[in-house]
């Protein structure tokens, strides 16, 4: 009770006598109670101690940590040594994040579930490049889920999450609720492909004029019924025949950018949309695309990525269709498919320079400048499943 009593005094609670004498009737003994006793916390060693037993100052000894200043090294050694036998590890990174109003973490949305985002080479790529370019300037990432909820509210970490900058990795809708969350932050915005708002920077690819240039080599080998498996429309498990109404919904600029290079060149063609961007879901719009009326059926299929074509290449084998004999196939992305027996005819895009450029508009964003968006080529890489339409 008397440690109760010490407590109530601290917090200023005993300035009511009355209330006091009310909780402890008079007369009566109170229990005495033995707890045993915990032993005392350690105290972390801080910088100051490491600087003693090192015998210089607190401000050398945060040079030779730092390495940012003219430090002998006999006097860096000797602090170091210090510090390992005091168990100091450095200094505390979040009093040091506080100093410098930076959290050193870069926010990346990737709008896949991240186990389909990782078996994609070129999201996997493209991160990588992200990483190793970014820990060169002392910043992480942290992966965050895109929101695909549109009416929804955006996931807290957009509001709340210690962000320096955020990169929007595997593009975004326009009327993403994250969006106006994370730029009324103050956050800058770097997009991949999207989304376009004032107040982000942009980097891409030519996405409509590298489709155009597939269209014109599928028209020059004489294929008059194409059809295009797109990527995700809308992150909102739709899968099918993409129908007008659903492509008046404000859909992913990549995909409706390789759309509308195809029908620059090929209109009409029939549409399937895929729910993820997975072999998977390649497969099974090919068998949808594919597997009806042979009359009608088309002879070439131009796929918004590498992954999807590659699961267009196993759903023919399993309709019995020869690719290039029967079907010919196109993909997007230049990435490497080791298991895959044909070489791809396909658009490769820059991704390692795409990953570089998205990296310079954080780090010019990050010291206060401006970052001019930047759009990347892309070449036609004629591979083996692209030839004439049967007969």
């Amino acid at each position: 009770m008397d440690r109760i009593d010490s407590i109530v005094r601290q917090t200023g609670a005993d300035a009511n006598p009355s209330r006091r004498a009310a909780a402890r009737p008079s007369g009566r003994k109170e229990p005495t109670i033995d707890r045993p006793s915990r032993p005392a916390r350690p105290r972390r060693p801080t910088l100051q101690d490491v600087a003693a037993a090192a015998g210089v100052s607190a401000s050398t000894a945060s040079l030779a940590f730092s390495g940012a200043g003219p430090v002998a090294e006999a006097t860096r050694r000797r602090v170091l040594d210090a510090a390992q036998s005091l168990g100091y590890a450095g200094p505390d990174p979040t009093a040091a994040s506080l100093r410098r109003g930076r959290s050193g973490v870069v926010g990346v949305v990737v709008g896949e579930r991240i186990r389909d985002a990782f078996r994609d080479p070129y999201v996997a790529t493209l991160l990588d490049g992200l990483v190793d370019a970014l820990a060169g300037e002392g910043l992480a990432i942290l992966l965050l889920p895109m929101v695909h909820d549109v009416g929804g509210q955006p996931a807290e970490q957009y509001r709340t999450a210690p962000m320096d900058a955020v990169v929007y990795a595997t593009g975004g809708l326009p009327d993403d609720p994250s969006l106006p969350v994370v730029l009324g932050r103050g956050v800058p915005v770097v997009a991949i492909e999207g989304p376009e708002a004032p107040g982000a920077s942009l980097v891409r690819i030519d996405d409509r004029d590298g489709s155009r240039h597939a269209a014109r080599l599928l028209a020059g080998l004489g294929h008059a019924r194409v059809g295009v498996v797109t990527m995700p429309w809308r992150l909102d498990g739709s899968s099918g025949a993409l129908t007008a109404s659903r492509r008046a919904l404000a859909g992913f600029a990549d995909s409706t950018a390789r759309l509308a290079g195809v029908e620059d060149v090929l209109a009409p063609v029939a549409v399937v949309e895929c729910p993820t961007n997975t072999v998977e879901a390649g497969r099974d719009a090919a068998v949808r695309l594919l597997g009806d009326d042979v009359g009608e059926r088309p002879t070439a299929v131009v796929a918004q990525s590498d992954v999807l074509a590659a699961g267009v290449v196993q759903g023919c084998r399993d309709l019995g269709l020869d690719v290039p004999g029967d079907v010919s196939v196109v993909g997007f992305d230049g990435v490497e498919i080791p298991w895959l027996p044909l070489q791809l005819t396909t658009l490769v895009q820059p991704v390692t320079e795409k990953a570089r450029a998205t990296a310079d508009a954080v780090l010019a964003r990050l010291a206060g400048g401006p970052a001019s968006d930047v759009t990347l080529p892309v070449r036609l890489r004629v591979g083996a499943t692209t030839g004439p339409p049967p007969g």
